[in-house]
C-alpha cells in the first residue's frame, strides 16, 4: 500500500489531523515530487516517537536548527517507505535501534518551517507535510549525537518532555503524541 493509501485509510484522531491528512492528499494530487526536497514549497518527511517499552520516557535529539528539544525524523528524500525513513533517522540521529510498535501511520501533521541556513545555503520557508510512527527502543541501547543535525540525544520522562520544549507549536503535537500513547493502553 502506498504513503498515500495508507493516509486515505488512516482514520485522524482529531479536527487538526482530519484537515492535514486531507491538504496532504490535496497536494499529492498536485504535485509528482513530494517525496523530493524539489519541491520547494512542500515535502513529504517522517518523524518518529521513540518510547521505552515501559511507555514511561521518549527519546529526543536537541536538534540544532531549531534550537529545542525535539522528536527525530528527516526528509523523505526519494524513498516511498515512510515507515523506513522513521527507522533510519531514528539510528542516524540517536544511534538506537527502534523498532515499529506498530507499522500503522501514528499521527499526522503539516508543519511549517521557517526560513534558515544549512550547511551553508539558504533554505526558504516551506512545510513538512509529515507522518509519524511510533518506535520502541531499549534505554539500554548507547546514544550518540549526529553534530550536522543535533548536539545532544536524550530520554526524557514524560513529565519533563513540554517544559523542554522551545518551540512552542510543537509542543501541541508532542502533547497529542502523548496523549495518543497513553490511550493505545500497550
Amino acid at each position: 500500500m502506498t504513503i498515500f493509501e495508507q493516509l486515505r485509510a488512516y482514520a485522524p484522531a482529531n479536527a487538526q489531523e482530519a484537515s492535514d491528512r486531507r491538504l496532504i492528499l490535496q497536494y499529492a494530487e498536485q504535485f509528482d515530487n513530494l517525496f523530493t526536497r524539489e519541491n520547494e514549497l512542500a515535502h513529504l518527511t517522517a518523524s518518529c516517537w521513540i518510547v521505552n517499552p515501559a511507555r514511561t520516557k521518549v527519546l529526543m535529539a536537541y536538534h540544532n536548527i531549531y534550537d529545542s528539544w525535539a522528536w527525530l525524523g528527516g526528509h523523505a528524500d526519494g524513498m516511498e517507505d515512510l515507515l523506513s525513513v522513521a527507522c533510519k533517522e531514528a539510528n542516524e540521529e540517536s544511534g538506537v535501534t527502534a523498532v515499529p510498535v506498530s507499522p500503522e501511520i501514528f499521527s499526522v501533521e503539516i508543519l511549517g518551517v521557517a526560513g534558515h541556513v544549512k550547511r551553508g545555503s539558504y533554505v526558504s520557508a516551506h512545510l513538512h507535510l509529515n507522518v509519524t510512527y511510533l518506535l520502541e527502543a531499549s534505554e539500554q541501547q548507547a546514544l550518540h549525537e549526529k553534530p550536522d543535525e543535533n548536539s545532544a540525544v536524550h530520554w526524557f520522562s514524560l513529565p519533563d518532555v513540554l517544559p523542554n520544549i522551545r518551540e512552542l507549536e510543537m509542543r501541541v503535537v508532542y502533547q497529542k503524541l502523548m496523549g495518543k500513547c497513553a490511550a493505545l493502553h500497550l
